[in-house]
């Protein structure tokens, strides 16, 4: 898959939601340098590779996940009988679907963010703690899904990793924006995120998200699932208590908020408070 040209970052919001989404289906995504290294390696010795090994390399690169499905979903979109085929809703499933020779030859060598924010090392961390903070709730969120014996965990994992990937978009082509909407939340911790956005971008990153999920054709599935409107689909759930208590506990398990996450997350794996948060400790 070749990306668009770079485009110079953004400095200034976009007026509206339909401007962002121009904006970003036609930017290039990068992805992490290790991704990319590994990528190549692989692609020198192809025969070797399958659907697992390259999933599994991937499965911890939002970014490139991010990609990969959107890829397969667009292409799938374009043809006539896509709607008996099955959809690709985690990157080992796109990579069957595509074929590993397909997939090389689609995917050349990979725009790499750290090069991207090489001059801006501040944007490389905020892109960095948003990275390890999707880790961390994807683990959490497929943990919870495996208590649950829901069959649809791998998908769970999925969401939850690609969850803010609005927000990763953001530190690397509009850093300077993402860097305000982090100086005026740590200046007042209780300003809501949905509120800082509206604030900054004029639009939340939520919205963001799911009009690009509709524009890239991915997944109904997985569109469900990250989308947090959906608050009583114990799936959904999943991801949001995982991607709240990641966000939380990024810096340490003392912030207050912690009790209220482990409430909702102890009612939703029908466990005692003591246990949940035991098992949280463990998840991570």
């Amino acid at each position: 898959m070749s990306d668009p040209l770079p485009l110079p970052p953004l400095r200034q919001a976009l007026p509206d939601l339909a401007s962002w989404v121009a904006f970003f289906s036609a930017a290039e995504i990068p992805v992490l340098a290790e991704t990319a290294d590994h990528l190549e390696l692989m692609r020198a010795n192809e025969d070797a590779a399958d659907a697992n090994n390259l999933g599994e390399m991937m499965g911890s690169d939002p970014l490139m996940s991010l990609k990969v499905l959107a890829h397969v979903a667009q292409q799938r979109a374009g043809q006539a009988s896509s709607h008996v085929q099955t959809d690709a809703e985690t990157v080992i499933a796109a990579l069957v679907l595509m074929g590993i020779t397909p997939f090389f030859r689609a995917f050349g060598p990979q725009a790499v963010v750290e090069e991207r924010l090489a001059l801006q090392p501040w944007a490389l961390e905020g892109l960095q703690r948003v990275l390890r903070r999707a880790d961390r709730a994807a683990h959490m969120a497929l943990s919870f899904a495996v208590h649950r014996l829901d069959p649809d965990a791998p998908v769970i994992h999925s969401a939850a990793l690609l969850h803010d990937f609005a927000e990763m978009l953001m530190w690397v082509h509009a850093p300077e924006l993402a860097q305000e909407m982090r100086r005026r939340q740590l200046a007042d911790p209780q300003l809501r995120s949905a509120e800082v956005q509206r604030q900054v971008l004029n639009i939340e990153l939520a919205d963001l998200e799911r009009a690009l999920l509709r524009e890239w054709h991915l997944p109904e599935l997985l569109q469900n699932i990250i989308d947090d409107t959906r608050e009583h689909d114990p799936q959904v759930q999943c991801v949001k208590l995982a991607i709240r208590v990641a966000r939380h506990t990024a810096d340490g398990w003392d912030n207050e908020a912690v009790p209220d996450d482990v409430c909702e997350i102890a009612d939703l794996l029908k466990l005692g408070n003591q246990a949940t948060l035991n098992l949280l400790h463990e998840f991570d």
